[in-house]
């Protein structure tokens, strides 16, 4: 069974213009997450899916593989999907461009979910420890069935704990693998009316009665969203090559 990492990048980032190549001790950042991918040893592919020359440019300059798609999509996933049509791989997982502190631990959890044959989709889940993160409507939440399949996902703290007795909350990480056929059939739906509601397009699988199966992972995933994050992932890193 064939796997691939496939990278959607952007430059066109509202936030952060030029996320991509933004440059993390001596490196830009599309690299730190292609060399996460490439020396975990899981996939047969690692690629980066892009619209930008100037990534292309960037990421052939340290040898990666880089394919160019349309500038037309509307999302990462659509971009992935792209990608996915001309590759012999069965696994696509879509690993975020912004994510450069990614880890093999956590890819490896991600792809030991389509050992259950009816596993088409799957993400990653973890326990919320910051009374702070249940009111951030920037930090996703997920609750999910007996099974591990994902019921709801919401902005708001989910589920409602009327009484207040013991619950666990999780925050899902936006790192997705998919079958080749499930992806593709994701991407002929069109946008729900709880992904335009809450703004996540996972809710449109739900909507449409497509499972999504969370695994949990120690891994709390820090995506970069502004050069105040760009700061706080250089300082881990230099810890990390102490």
């Amino acid at each position: 069974m064939k796997t691939a990492a496939i990278i959607p990048a952007r430059f066109a980032s509202t936030r952060f213009p030029g996320k991509p190549l933004a440059e993390l001790l001596g490196k830009p950042m599309i690299q730190w997450v292609y060399e996460a991918c490439t020396s975990s040893n899981l996939f047969d592919y690692t690629i980066v899916a892009t619209d930008s020359p100037e990534i292309m440019q960037a990421v052939t300059a340290f040898g990666g593989d880089c394919r160019m798609t349309s500038s037309k999509h509307q999302s990462g996933t659509d971009r992935i999907a792209e990608v996915a049509q001309s590759l012999d791989a069965e696994i696509l997982v879509n690993v975020q461009g912004d994510e450069p502190l990614i880890e093999k631990a956590c890819l490896a959890e991600l792809l030991s979910a389509f050992t259950d044959p009816e596993v088409g989709v799957a993400s990653l889940k973890t326990v919320i420890t910051e009374t702070e993160d249940l009111q951030n409507p920037n930090v996703v939440k997920v609750v999910t069935d007996y099974r591990g399949d994902a019921l709801y996902f919401s902005r708001s703290a989910i589920p409602f704990n009327r009484d207040n007795s013991s619950c666990q909350y999780y925050r899902h990480i936006g790192v997705y693998a998919y079958r080749k056929a499930s992806l593709m059939k994701f991407i002929s739906l069109p946008p729900s009316r709880l992904e335009q509601v809450e703004k996540l397009e996972q809710l449109r699988l739900l909507e449409n009665g497509i499972k999504l199966r969370m695994i949990t992972t120690d891994y709390q995933g820090i995506g970069i969203d502004s050069p105040q994050d760009l700061q706080i992932v250089t300082a881990i890193l230099k810890i990390k090559e102490q």
